[in-house]
């Protein structure tokens, strides 16, 4: 299950970076959560790096530069 997550730097992310931020499910693996990303959003994802921190996981998503991640985050309503 991914989880927006909408903080400053987030956003910072989204609009410099093209890079959406989730909390996902600490044993959801990379390629799973490519997956889900790029079928649930219909976009491409170039990488995606993990962070583990206070026993919750939180992954970057940098997109394709094709895909716009503003565009993605306002169907989200992060922005």
């Amino acid at each position: 299950m991914l989880r927006p997550i909408t903080s400053e730097k987030a956003v910072r992310l989204i609009e410099l970076n093209n890079t959406l931020v989730f909390e996902v499910d600490r044993r959801t693996k990379k390629d799973q959560i490519k997956k889900d990303i790029e079928a649930g959003f219909n976009v491409k994802v170039d990488s995606i790096n993990s962070l583990i921190r206070s026993n919750k996981k939180y992954v970057y998503a940098k997109l394709n530069p094709k895909n716009l991640a503003v565009d993605v985050a306002t169907s989200l309503g992060m922005i």
